[in-house]
């Protein structure tokens, strides 16, 4: 087998409602979700050693011994299904407890490939059940379209595209999202509407990520960067993705994303920050 590279896109959380907890404890959620074209880049043969190769390079590739990947292989072999072992080598763009899900993307990624060319084959139950075990993002990102997450068993997917650009901006921190989870002491009223029409951006101005109080009162460097984004001209809304501890600013056009990011690299030099758009 050739060496094969799969572009692992980053997702992101347009907006996450928490709307209470199940009897197992894990909370009961509802996001619009999206990708961006910012992304890890996923080397992948076959080997002829005795047992599998992970690697990881790039800016955000430090301890990364325990992951996804090795999860999704692990489980493959377990039940027999993988007739080779591989060598993956990961180029990691996408910040770690970052919310852009950088670790499921790269397991849900591996286990398509493995799915479309037939290496493996699985009923869909089995699938979304590997996916379970691996982590709560990975069924998400075997495919790529803008969704609506309904409950922790369904997702519905749309042709839909958002347009927007997207300024990302990281302070020196990692959110670990059951650190996060814990910190709510409400939940949510508001579901979101099942519809093509909440990835329109009047609709998305209107959404809120609820894990964002808690993340703020654990970490005050993330409202700061939230109002000093809102106050950017052009920004049509401002919104942590996923349990953060990444910021995102939205706008309609590139011009004014650019500026954005220009801001935010004078004001912020400690920031990680980049531009990126919805895919």
């Amino acid at each position: 087998m050739k060496k094969k590279i799969i572009k692992s896109y980053a997702k992101i959380n347009l907006s996450l409602n928490v709307l209470g907890k199940y009897k197992n404890g894990y909370h009961k959620i509802q996001s619009i979700i999206s990708f961006l074209d910012f992304h890890d880049r996923v080397h992948i043969k076959t080997t002829n050693r005795k047992k599998h190769i992970i690697k990881f390079k790039g800016a955000f590739s430090q301890n990364l011994k325990i992951n996804t990947i090795s999860k999704l292989l692990y489980i493959l072999e377990k039940k027999k299904l993988l007739k080779n072992n591989y060598k993956i080598e990961v180029i990691k763009n996408i910040p770690q407890k970052s919310g852009l899900g950088g670790g499921s993307m790269n397991a849900a990624n591996i286990f398509s490939y493995f799915l479309k060319n037939k290496i493996v084959n699985l009923s869909k139950k089995e699938v979304f059940n590997i996916c379970n075990q691996i982590g709560s993002d990975v069924f998400i990102g075997l495919n790529r379209k803008n969704s609506i997450l309904i409950n922790n068993k369904t997702i519905k997917r749309y042709n839909k595209k958002v347009d927007l650009f997207a300024v990302l901006v990281k302070p020196n921190i990692g959110c670990a999202t059951g650190k996060i989870y814990s910190g709510i002491k409400g939940f949510s009223k508001g579901k979101i509407k099942i519809s093509s029409k909440v990835f329109k951006i009047n609709m998305l101005k209107d959404e809120q990520n609820d894990l964002e109080k808690p993340a703020f009162k654990l970490y005050p460097i993330l409202l700061k960067l939230k109002i000093f984004l809102s106050k950017i001209d052009q920004v049509k809304f401002v919104r942590m993705t996923g349990s953060g501890s990444i910021m995102i600013a939205y706008f309609s056009n590139r011009k004014s994303a650019v500026n954005a990011l220009k801001l935010v690299k004078k004001n912020f030099k400690n920031c990680w920050s980049i531009l990126s758009k919805t895919i």
